[in-house]
């Protein structure tokens, strides 16, 4: 039998020991064990910190990001491998789809967070605080990633999610993993492991995996670490109280389970939707993952005169639930993840019996398809009744941790809100309700006992993620017994990984450490003017003075004539009694619109557009016949992907401080956004002086570094392409279909270059075509014709579209962008470039 391997210090590695057994949860199998004996912890730990830790520190939040949108990628084409190994775990495709690509969505969501940090690895936070009236000293709040690991000790019931929603995050922030999934499926979460160090996007120690219980793991984390556990509220305790913990203040963050409460509205009786909706929520949180969910709903809280109606709705419901073997198409509930489970659930179940009453299902009975209820970890739905739940506590005290749900009556919505309380603190809680008074006064009276609350009505139905579906953008976790922590929730679960410094000093010092220009800091003047500058030459703090401008009467009365702007203080000088004006008065767009006069450079460039404002305030009136002048400076630039077809560009955002000419005093000031062109330094421009000097250097005996091609094959292929590329070929059909199209087409704006190994859609794979030139000589020669015939064509027809076999219709600029890459693939391919 073989044993789940752990990736620790770089390699591949089993422990010493024989092993423990673990079953396949559907038949019973022993398919595999698990051995830790012989694991150094320590220098697994510090392996961490050091080899995995120094790069990822490094860093940019937008490397980070990218990071993990390639390892989603990656892992998702090779998605299907892992719902075989799902299966044994008991989980349905359902079940298995939750865990496994929701777990590589947590990536694709965390990556997108890039956006909302800087191009740089640390994050600055918030706004600078100035702390002396002269404005030579102020402070500022910068965020950097811990010098530790995060150590994930995860429940069994989500191997894949629960281990890449937490490392998503640290990753995201620049710290390490070392992951402990739980024992009895770890072979999942082993396997999306394999593929992930297979993949080479990580740094080496990045993630390490332990895969089984390790008891000492805590004994040795440091100050710079950061802990995270999900399971048992009682096991969470435990080790939130370790003595290292609490000797170093190592940050733990618990998320446990939690006996979270949906309520059914007074409003929402049957034949609502809103009914029919609450069933429908509670018997799919009763039984996908059997119920083994943090998340899953575990009290139902119905109106008492509905308390019929609502056992009556879900024992139907529940009725049409086949159980069995996962792998069938036609079962909705597979087994839990082990026979210990089962046990559990049937210990807790007997204790919740004593106070409650179960209206549905048997402990000692299930009727199961394609699968031996006796060998694999079956176990009926059960739902339980407690018509008085403020006297019968235990059910708002014992999970049973499966497909077992309670309901209990209330008389009005305060009483609901109590026995929500009861819970004493849960991940989630939902209402049913198409009153938004009810919800409203739901939501605020029980936001203190739940980390996060769900609103169900007809409007969000379609839409909706479900009760038990904690999502990356928001806060996963809750108060109390639910462990009184915080995951994901967007940038927050970022920043539980880094540290938090105040920072001071003088407004030059700030601006150079945090990236953003300050106010009051000294200027960097631009030796030429800044929008001539690619976004990488722009730094914080380059700056310019503009030449003056004085406004006029006359340019007043215009602008309020080209606007219909007609507010008096611009138009009616007879008005101004007992008003802030004392003369007739410049328009506050006016007077950006002329500061943009001034600061904009005329000549097409690098800039390729106004992004937008983010602040503006005028701080005193300007008249006619006052002349200002504009001090345009970087504060900070931020970069941006782009997917649309336009070439790679970052924003700037342009400090653009307005001063009256007379006096040096600013009297209005704006942050102005503007689209900045990337430098393109990856292709090499192909001007016919640099074409004739790569055929040159071209011989016939040459060899590619890729691929099957001879020279004179590749020139052959080139002037074909130079035949569509004029319009001689067009009788053809689109080759690339039509969903990714665009995708494809847009692609020819970035600077990256063509995959090796492009396969041109004519050409037969591993096969090269029957050569039509007598020798290369001939064939250069035809190639250079071919090429003059389609820079004529443009040149006469500059409007036009043609079609490309691959990137759809091109117009002139586009036909270039291909010749670029195009010539620069081939060129690189025979090592002319």
């Amino acid at each position: 039998m073989n044993k789940i391997q752990h990736y620790v210090q770089g390699q591949w590695t089993t422990g010493k020991e024989e092993g423990t057994p673990i079953l396949d949860a559907v038949t019973g199998e022993a398919f595999t064990s698990i051995a830790i004996e012989g694991l150094d912890v320590p220098e697994i730990l510090n392996y961490g910190r050091t080899k995995g830790g120094e790069v990822l520190r490094k860093m940019t939040f937008q490397e980070r990001g990218n990071m993990l949108k390639s390892l989603a990628l990656y892992l998702t084409k090779r998605k299907n491998a892992f719902y075989e190994l799902s299966y044994r775990t008991g989980a349905t495709k359902v079940d298995s789809w939750i865990d496994i690509e929701g777990g590589f969505g947590n990536l694709f969501a965390n990556a997108s967070l890039r956006k909302l940090f800087p191009n740089q690895p640390y994050h600055v936070e918030g706004d600078a605080i100035d702390l002396s009236r002269g404005g030579r000293f102020m402070a500022h709040h910068i965020m950097v990633p811990k010098k530790g690991v995060a150590v994930h000790i995860n429940a069994f019931n989500f191997p894949v999610w629960g281990m890449l929603e937490k490392c998503a995050v640290n990753w995201m922030a620049g710290v390490p993993a070392v992951v402990l999934p739980a024992p009895s499926s770890s072979y999942l979460a082993e396997a999306v492991a394999k593929e992930i160090i297979a993949s080479g996007i990580l740094p080496e120690g990045a993630l390490q995996i332990i895969n089984g219980t390790v008891k000492t793991i805590l004994d040795t984390v440091e100050s710079q670490d950061v802990v995270t556990f999900t399971g048992s509220a009682k096991v969470g305790r435990l080790l939130k109280a370790h003595p290292q913990l609490i000797q170093e203040s190592v940050p733990f963050t618990m998320e446990a389970d939690s006996l979270n409460a949906s309520i059914l509205g007074e409003d929402a009786v049957p034949g609502t939707p809103e009914f029919d909706l609450f069933i429908k929520e509670v018997r799919k949180e009763m039984t996908v993952k059997a119920g083994q969910k943090c998340t899953a709903i575990r009290r139902i809280i119905v109106p008492q005169n509905l308390v019929e109606d609502v056992q009556s709705a879900l024992s139907k419901a529940l009725d049409k639930v086949t159980i069995g073997d996962p792998r069938l198409k036609e079962v909705r509930m597979g087994s839990l993840v082990s026979h210990q489970q089962v046990q559990a659930v049937r210990d807790s179940v007997n204790d919740l019996s004593k106070e409650a009453q179960i209206v549905y299902g048997s402990l000692d009975e299930i009727n199961t398809t394609g699968a031996d209820a006796k060998k694999g970890a079956f176990i009926s739905p059960i739902l339980l009744r407690s018509d008085h739940p403020f006297e019968n506590t235990i059910i708002h005290e014992r999970e049973a941790f499966g497909p077992v749900s309670t309901i209990m009556p209330y008389k009005n919505l305060d009483e609901a809100i109590t026995l929500a309380q009861m819970g004493k603190g849960s991940l989630v809680s939902s209402i049913a309700t198409n009153d938004d008074k009810i919800a409203k006064e739901y939501v605020i009276n029980a936001a203190s006992h739940h980390g996060r609350i769900m609103v169900v009505n007809r409007d969000m139905a379609k839409e909706s993620t479900g009760h038990g579906s904690p999502l990356p953008y928001l806060v996963h976790g809750g108060p109390g017994r639910a462990g009184g922590g915080e995951e994901m929730g967007g940038m927050r679960g970022i920043k539980h990984y880094l540290q938090r410094t105040a920072i001071q000093g003088s407004p030059t010092t700030i601006t150079e450490i945090t990236g953003i220009y300050q106010q009051n800091a000294k200027y960097k003047e631009a030796e030429q003017h800044p929008f001539k500058y690619h976004w990488e030459d722009i730094q914080p703090g380059m700056s310019m003075k503009t030449h003056n401008r004085t406004f006029t009467d006359t340019d007043i009365i215009n602008f309020s004539n080209l606007t219909w702007d007609h507010f008096y203080a611009h138009t009616d000088i007879t008005s101004l009694d007992g008003s802030i004006f004392e003369q007739r008065t410049a328009h506050g767009y006016f007077i950006i619109s002329a500061a943009a006069g001034l600061f904009v450079y005329p000549n097409k460039g690098p800039v390729s557009a106004n992004y937008g404002l983010e602040e503006c305030r005028f701080l005193r009136p300007l008249y006619h016949n006052d002349t200002i002048y504009v001090r345009l400076t970087c504060k900070q630039k931020v970069d941006r992907d782009v997917a649309s077809a336009e070439h790679p560009s970052g924003i700037v955002k342009w400090y653009a401080e307005i001063f009256d000419a007379n006096t040096d005093e600013k009297v209005a000031f704006a942050t102005v956004l503007t689209m900045v062109q990337k430098k393109q330094e990856v292709l090499t421009e192909m001007t016919e002086d640099k074409i004739n000097e790569c055929l040159y250097a071209l011989k016939d005996d040459a060899k590619p570094k890729w691929g099957i091609m001879t020279p004179q094959h590749m020139i052959e292929h080139l002037e074909y392409t130079y035949k569509i590329a004029s319009g001689e070929i067009q009788d053809f059909e689109i080759a690339t279909p039509e969903k990714i199209l665009e995708k494809v087409h847009n692609s020819l704006w970035n600077y990256d270059k063509f995959p090796k190994n492009s396969q041109f859609p004519q050409l037969e794979k591993d096969t090269l075509d029957t050569l039509k030139h007598s020798d290369l000589a001939t064939a250069i020669e035809k190639f250079k014709a071919q090429r003059e015939k389609y820079l004529a064509y443009f040149k006469e027809n500059p409007e036009a579209k043609l079609k490309n076999l691959v990137f759809g219709e091109l117009n002139k600029y586009e036909s270039y962008l291909l010749e670029r890459k195009h010539l620069n693939h081939h060129f690189e391919q025979f090592g002319l470039l």
